[in-house]
């Protein structure tokens, strides 16, 4: 079997270069072996990333007309080149060693797997709950605007926390900081949806491909996410963030979306969980 080709894009807007660095490097020695780094600021950056032996960067500095946009720039430009694997993540993700290359292998084997995503963990170490059931229009407002204490059991079962994160979890909501796709399935059902500029291109496009293949969160691998969470500190942001939601229920159902009440109730009743009385690590959403 000859070895994939597995390609990678960053999107970047006024990234502090330190962070840019760190996440190229975790890419430079893995199974990657292009990068195409996508620039949506304002002005290009003076000096881009260079090509290395182990990873090429081809780098382009393009208008901002959002997150999905700029990553299918990447992936059409991967498709032409062949590539077999894409990787789409964030410049606020890091790790040590191969995080990607593991991935690639289960993916190889298991060809009813669309994308998957690593364990992920905060910079403290604590458990990232980046696998989620598809939101309803409740989810959204009670986690953004609800104080914890009148939310805490819908959001616990919102965001799998008694869900055994050290196992395989087929999943129609995977976050979108850190996420392997398969070349095939994006082929076969759609790129991004351009009509979102940020935040729900990621739950549209994993019950998507979770319609004919498996979408895993799978922690063979684990990566650090800073998880800036800009919509909380910034209230264009927060608008930004108002304004897609709408555009995502208006395309999928606001009260009505049988798909999700389905594809909700069947991961409930496959995921793995902890034993009577064994106790949760502690984790974040």
């Amino acid at each position: 079997m000859t070895a994939p080709l597995i390609t990678a894009s960053i999107v970047i807007h006024r990234t502090e270069p330190g962070m840019l660095r760190r996440a190229i490097d975790s890419l430079r020695g893995s199974a990657v072996s292009h990068l195409y780094l996508i620039d949506n600021s304002p002005s290009p950056i003076s000096a881009p990333p260079e090509s290395t032996a182990d990873l090429c960067v081809s780098y382009a500095h393009v208008k901002n007309d959002g997150f999905g946009a700029a990553h299918n720039i990447a992936i059409r430009r991967a498709i032409s080149e062949g590539s077999d694997f894409h990787l789409v993540m964030n410049p606020d993700v890091e790790w040590e060693g191969d995080a990607i290359g593991p991935m690639v292998e289960y993916m190889r084997q298991h060809p009813d797997t669309g994308m998957a995503m690593p364990r992920t963990v905060y910079p403290d170490g604590v458990l990232q709950y980046t696998c989620r059931m598809l939101p309803t229009p409740w989810d959204v407002f009670a986690k953004r605007f609800l104080p914890a204490r009148f939310t805490e059991t819908r959001m616990r079962r919102y965001l799998l926390e008694e869900a055994d994160h050290s196992q395989i979890i087929d999943c129609p909501y995977l976050l979108g900081s850190c996420l392997l796709f398969r070349i095939k399935a994006l082929e076969d059902t759609g790129l991004f949806d351009e009509r979102f500029f940020m935040y729900p291109e990621d739950i549209d496009i994993t019950r998507r491909i979770h319609r004919k293949y498996r979408s895993l969160y799978l922690p063979l691998t684990t990566v650090t996410h800073r998880h800036a969470a800009a919509s909380r500190k910034s209230l264009r942001m927060l608008r930004i963030h108002i304004l897609n939601m709408i555009k995502y229920f208006n395309k999928w159902g606001w009260f009505i979306d049988k798909e999700r009440r389905e594809f909700n109730r069947r991961m409930l009743n496959e995921i793995p969980k902890y034993s009577a009385g064994e106790e949760i690590p502690p984790g974040r959403g």
